[in-house]
């Protein structure tokens, strides 16, 4: 099979990333310069990504396109995308529920193929690898895993069922997320009391405790803005199981009073912990 041509759509921190391993791969990555800020141009061209001036542009040339944005935005993106009538591999790869994902693919609509993606881990960069979990049909599975071959992006094909790695995602992300909002509370209750390091000391006597390491909580307050609805789109498939998602709105709720805080590299622990402790 000849090598594709690939679009990535919002090339963020993860997408330009895991765009970057596609090319290995891939004839050429394009990406759509139209009302893009100048940070995303400059992450596109760092990572090698080849700019392409419109939407339709982007569409008409590429074989497989990777839609990586903030849950939020997944719906519209692809409504966007719905008239053009794209005759490829849609990758859905973003952090949504399975019932949004399958809204998705109805909505694209019968010309395009969707491989509903869900990614685990850090942006493939500095030796991450994550892993790219795949469902959906099983030659359009077959090509993503034929992208990410040899590269540092893992693939596993979870069946031919849209959704399940939706599940799989979001079922994670609910331990592993809101685990460190809970890490946050009990620092910030321990500190108030002047404990905290007595707190860490007990958790570090036990093996795999996020409480022994608690500088991930500046690291979650710059990632509250995207992992904030990721909790969200969590809650809602807790709900649709008939179980309750109060826990998980709970985080998300928590995580947006570090909202301001994005992506913000110089966060101390101390600034989080103040931030989270303002109304």
């Amino acid at each position: 099979m000849a090598e594709p041509t690939v679009g990535i759509l919002h090339p963020g921190s993860m997408g330009a990333a895991v765009a970057a391993c596609a090319a290995t791969n891939a004839t050429d990555v394009l990406w759509c310069q139209a009302g893009r800020s100048a940070t995303s141009a400059a992450r596109a061209e760092q990572f090698g990504l080849t700019p392409v001036a419109t939407l339709p542009e982007l569409l008409d040339r590429s074989d497989i396109v990777i839609s990586l944005c903030p849950p939020a935005a997944a719906e519209d993106l692809a409504r966007n995308l719905a008239g053009h009538h794209f005759a490829g591999v849609y990758a859905e790869a973003n952090a949504i529920n399975p019932e949004r994902t399958q809204r998705i693919a109805a909505l694209l609509g019968p010309d395009t193929t969707v491989v509903d993606c869900g990614v685990v881990g850090s942006p493939p960069v500095g030796g991450k690898t994550p892993t790219l979990y795949l469902s959906g049909p099983a030659d359009a599975t077959e090509r993503i895993e034929a992208l990410f071959a040899t590269t540092a992006v893992r693939t596993s094909a979870l069946g031919t069922e849209v959704g399940k790695a939706s599940a799989l995602k979001l079922a994670y992300a609910s331990f592993q997320k809101t685990s460190r909002v809970l890490v946050a509370l009990a620092v910030g209750m321990a500190r108030e009391h002047g404990v905290d390091q007595e707190l860490i000391e007990i958790a570090s006597k036990r093996t795999d405790s996020y409480l022994a390491e608690p500088q991930y909580i500046a690291k979650t307050a710059a990632r509250a803005w995207r992992w904030g609805p990721e909790l969200e789109e969590a809650a809602d498939a807790l709900a649709a199981a008939s179980l309750p998602p109060e826990m998980l709105r709970a985080a998300a709720n928590t995580l947006a009073r570090w909202h301001d805080a994005k992506d913000d590299g110089e966060l101390t622990l101390t600034d989080a912990l103040d931030r989270l402790a303002q109304p």
